[in-house]
């Protein structure tokens, strides 16, 4: 199986090839790796790519998470995560070729209050454009493998919309580094480390997440919404006290609420996803496993910081 990954250099594209390499479908040639330059969400081209490499599937990692950036320009978020995704969404449904699209918890409004995760059968309500950006990406992506403007769908594509919540990995700059940054600052002054506690969701390992769309992609049948993240629920305090826990910082938690710093965008309080059964039949691991799994990694980058 021929398998192109867009975005192939950021978190989870890198995690997607890493994947792909050592799945057995793929063959001796590996994944296709589309960088930037090769796909660009502000000059989409995918024809070409397409007609070149010949995949069967499309991973599109590809997209602008800056969410803080996309509420400063909300125009260019919808182009970049909504538009992009409707041109290659067209291309590949005209082309036969599977696609997986990439979401994001960041489509529901984050206001549910009877403690269960979203659900693919709950209705969206995006709070920020970085979700009405990527909820955009799937509705395009939904039209054009359903006929589209053009109607040039082929039978045997399917469309998979892959939704997850609160990604972090390599290669840093990712919740868990600046978690550690901000204790290391603390400790210096002599101060408890503040961590927002009414913000929750899913922490996902992108390492973790790029094994189940693999998962995914090799069963043959990609097609509907999933949602795949690590399961528990965390606040972001929780997930700052697992991690001193697991480092044994000696620095205290204070919880603190999200005002406590003002941003441009507004986050949904309630990021939980409820994961939808893979095809193995088992869930992903516990949030807290997967973050012990990155630590050794996540304090070699540290290291190398200072």
């Amino acid at each position: 199986m021929r398998v192109a990954v867009t975005g192939s250099t950021g978190r989870l594209g890198r995690a997607l090839v890493a994947a792909l390499e050592d799945a057995p479908f793929t063959g001796p040639l590996g994944p296709i790796a589309w960088t930037r330059a090769e796909f660009d969400l502000d000059d989409p081209r995918p024809g070409p790519l397409l007609a070149r490499d010949r995949p069967e599937v499309v991973i599109h990692t590809a997209a602008w998470t800056d969410v803080d950036a996309c509420a400063r320009d909300p125009e260019t978020a919808r182009r970049r995560n909504g538009d992009a995704t409707g041109v290659l969404a067209e291309a590949c449904a005209a082309a036969g070729t599977d696609l997986v699209v990439v979401s994001t918890n960041e489509v529901f409004d984050g206001r549910r209050a009877d403690g269960r995760g979203y659900g693919p059968a709950d209705p969206t309500d995006p709070i920020n454009p970085y979700g009405a950006s990527k909820l955009l990406g799937e509705e395009r992506a939904r039209a054009a493998f359903a006929g589209g403007a053009a109607g040039r769908a082929q039978p045997r594509a399917q469309l998979g919309i892959v939704r997850t919540a609160w990604l972090y990995g390599p290669p840093g700059n990712d919740f868990p580094s600046k978690l550690l940054a901000a204790a290391d600052r603390s400790i210096a002054a002599g101060e408890p480390l503040r961590a927002v506690v009414d913000e929750l969701g899913s922490p996902t390992y992108a390492a973790d997440l790029a094994e189940a769309i693999v998962e995914l992609v090799g069963s043959g049948d990609v097609a509907g919404t999933h949602h795949v993240v690590n399961t528990g629920v965390a606040s972001r305090a929780d997930w700052a006290r697992e991690l001193v826990r697991l480092t044994g910082l000696p620095v205290t938690i204070e919880e603190v609420p999200a005002a406590t710093w003002p941003r441009a965008s507004t986050p949904p309080r309630w990021a939980v996803l409820e994961p939808t059964p893979l095809p193995g039949g088992e869930p992903l691991r516990p949030w807290q496993s997967a973050l012990a799994d990155y630590l050794p990694t996540l304090l070699r980058s540290r290291v190398v910081a200072r």
